[in-house]
């Protein structure tokens, strides 16, 4: 069966088209700004690119034109769209009514549209794309759901409830959901199986580093706790978010700052983390060439960044009671053997050694970086956050 992938944002369309035969990708492409003037679409297949701009007033048309991109000229990869036997669609947000992967109905995306105040960008984004799709590829078309949080669910109260009155769990479903769980759940299956060991066996950290990044506990298989909250803005410090903070400095930059609601939401979330403390960039690689060519801001974001994932693995080994394997992916995690390497730095004492000469390998799909006298592997994985919702998507219309 051949699955199409697809995760929509508020102004984009990200999408590949998966045979499931041999989970090969047979084509990827990127719609941009949707609803914006510019628009166009980037289709890669057949081992070529090709770009166009297109108007996009609604995801409709961006659907309708990757139909286009996948059937027709060079990079044509099927005949007719009647090949593609299901769509399977990333959520971020399932709160807690949805506890696993569904099959679409109309009712599922009312109830997405329904929590989109728990990430208000993100599912309404989903629900446009949700009924896009429909309209395209017609209702005999079976559409699958996969959320960011339902590998998260599995987390026990004391780790998702927070210190407020109990009433706004009640009343407001106000609680830690966590994101990226699709990831998490990819890499910790996919470092299990290089082991040659059953997820149960394992209590592992697994640290999804890039732009946004979050850090899981997961013991048994399941997770157990997560460092992202009721949003992605918490944890450890991004891009360009803040990540953990005493709530009073929140008040209290309100206070000298003049801003409230939405703009301090935007400045915390959009003014933060690595670009508001190096005041040089969001992207790791700029703070860090910055870092090493002197500025002191760069050098002390790269430090809290590093410092705080330190601590993420450290308090989540004692939640768990020991530790198996530390999982690094994601951008950042997959890819800076320098972050790597000074977050393994000094952890002898929970029993992770890093190989530096293993730490500078590139190029597979799955990397032990451990040194022989680790105790703790530590393994680089690329995330395929596409396939686990092709996976998923396969299993339900397959029953």
């Amino acid at each position: 069966m051949k699955i199409l992938v697809i995760n929509c944002g508020s102004s984009s369309l990200k999408y590949q088209l998966i045979d499931m035969d041999n989970e090969h990708v047979l084509c990827k492409g990127l719609c941009e700004r949707i609803g914006i003037d510019g628009s166009k679409i980037t289709h890669k297949a057949n081992g070529g690119e090709w770009s166009e701009e297109v108007p996009f007033p609604t995801h409709t048309e961006a659907f309708s034109k990757v139909v286009e991109m996948m059937t027709t000229g060079e990079g044509a990869v099927v005949k007719d769209k009647s090949e593609i036997g299901a769509i399977g669609h990333r959520v971020v947000q399932g709160a807690e009514f949805f506890t696993k992967s569904e099959i679409v109905t109309d009712a599922i995306i009312d109830k997405i549209e329904e929590i989109a105040p728990l990430a208000p960008v993100h599912n309404m984004a989903h629900v446009q794309g949700l009924r896009s799709a429909k309209a395209v590829f017609g209702a005999h078309v079976p559409n699958v759901v996969v959320f960011d949080t339902t590998f998260h669910q599995t987390m026990p109260p004391k780790a998702y409830i927070y210190g407020v009155p109990y009433e706004m769990y009640e009343k407001y479903a106000i609680r830690r959901y966590g994101a990226h769980g699709t990831s998490h759940r990819y890499v910790s299956m996919a470092a299990a199986q290089f082991l040659g060991k059953d997820p149960s066996e394992l209590k592992m950290v697994t640290c999804h580093l890039g732009n946004g990044s979050s850090i899981t506990a997961v013991d048994g298989g399941k997770c157990v706790d997560t460092s992202m909250g009721l949003t992605p803005l918490a944890g450890v410090l991004m891009g360009t978010r803040c990540g953990d903070v005493d709530p009073s400095v929140v008040t209290y930059m309100e206070q000298k700052l003049g801003i409230h609601g939405q703009e301090m939401a935007d400045y915390l979330n959009k003014n933060s983390g690595l670009l508001g403390i190096s005041g040089v960039s969001s992207d790791k690689r700029d703070v860090e060439a910055a870092a090493m060519a002197g500025n002191e801001r760069a050098k002390l974001a790269e430090d809290m960044l590093n410092y705080q994932i330190k601590k993420y693995i450290g308090s989540y080994t004692a939640a768990m009671g020991g530790l198996d394997c530390v999982v690094f992916t994601g951008g950042i995690g997959e890819n800076d053997a320098k972050l790597r390497s000074a977050v393994c730095s000094n952890m002898e004492c929970f029993g992770m050694k890093l190989d530096e000469e293993k730490n500078k390998q590139r190029g597979a799909d799955i990397i032990d970086l451990s040194a022989a006298d680790s105790r703790v592997k530590i393994l680089m994985v690329c995330t395929n956050e596409e396939l686990m919702i092709a996976r998923d998507t396969l299993a339900l219309v397959n029953g």
